[in-house]
């Protein structure tokens, strides 16, 4: 019976022993094997065995990005200004056997690496530059704690300033100058846009005047024109009253003389008596007398039928070459 409790014993132990020492390692997770107090080995992921009171794990390291929040630091600038700067760090172990065995405390020898490293970059600054800069203060930095830590197994990803705190009194007169600088910027927009208001209104100003000078002058031409076209209006009326004169006058004359050859031709045919002829020459010579005719030609033989012709022919060219002189 006591033998069994033995062997059970015996079991448990070995079953503990292995459970012990068999170790399942995790991604992104190295660990760091001695053997009897010497390095022996990193291991990876996986099942990995330990031989039992022989190999002990020395260090578990994590591949991982981590990230260090530094407390802030003292460091004074080129223009002897103390502020206050805290710092944030970035950074990957890449080499698990470097890192265990490279430096005791890596962590604190980081964050001692990072205070003096920023205390050299701000002595070179002034203060100015050093609230201006954070972008050449992380590359500095980065670069500086990089080279320094390779062969510790760390690579330093990207190094950012936190936060820059100057002075008290140095906050007020910033505040100060800030205060100042944005009533001046506030002063000078108001000027600038006085400015362009009163441009703005000398512009309406005088295009009203353009546009005013314009109009007279649009109103100016109208009137010309127009007064223009009533002139030559007028005269083609003129013209056409004149023409229309001439056209009757014309057309009167010609009625006269188509009636006064009708009366011939018709004489002519009618072939009056001498008597009938005696007659009508002498009405004609009344009226001739009565009317306008300067001169009037008596045949010798007036009751002769050829000389009375003659004469009425000579009274009718007369009154003719009369109305054509009107």
């Amino acid at each position: 019976m006591t033998s069994i409790y033995i062997l059970l014993a015996a079991i448990l132990v070995l079953i503990f022993v292995l459970i012990k020492y068999i170790r399942i390692i995790p991604q992104s997770v190295q660990y760091v094997i001695e053997r009897l107090g010497s390095y022996h080995a990193t291991w990876g992921v996986g099942i990995h065995i330990m031989v039992p009171f022989i190999d002990r794990i020395s260090n578990k390291v994590s591949l991982k990005e981590l990230v260090i929040n530094f407390a802030p630091q003292p460091v004074i600038t080129k223009d002897n200004i103390t502020m206050s700067i805290d710092t944030v760090l970035f950074y990957q172990i890449t080499d698990a056997f470097a890192y265990t065995y490279g430096v005791h405390n890596p962590l604190v020898a980081i964050e001692n690496l990072t205070t003096t490293t920023l205390r050299n970059i701000i002595g070179d600054l002034e203060l100015d530059e050093t609230l201006t800069s954070r972008d050449l203060i992380n590359s500095k930095m980065r670069a500086n704690l990089d080279e320094a830590t390779n062969t510790w197994g760390i690579k330093v990803l990207r190094v950012e300033v936190k936060n820059i705190v100057p002075p008290k009194d140095i906050q007020d007169t910033m505040e100060k100058q800030m205060r100042a600088e944005r009533e001046r910027r506030e002063a000078i927009l108001k000027a600038e846009g006085e400015k362009k208001s009163a441009i703005l209104v000398a512009e309406g100003q005088k295009q009203a005047k353009i546009l005013e000078a314009e109009a007279l002058k649009q109103s100016q031409i109208l009137a010309a024109q127009a007064e223009k076209e009533a002139t030559i209006l007028k005269a083609e009326a003129a013209k056409e009253a004149a023409v229309r004169t001439a056209e009757g006058e014309a057309q009167a004359i010609l009625e006269v003389q188509t009636a006064t050859a009708k009366g011939l031709e018709l004489i002519n045919k009618a072939m009056p008596s001498d008597a009938a002829l005696t007659l009508k020459a002498l009405e004609a010579f009344a009226a001739m007398a009565d009317g306008q005719a300067t001169k009037i030609i008596i045949p010798s033989d007036i009751q002769g039928l050829a000389g009375l012709t003659t004469s009425i022919t000579e009274i009718i060219q007369q009154k003719q070459v009369k109305l054509a002189k009107d």
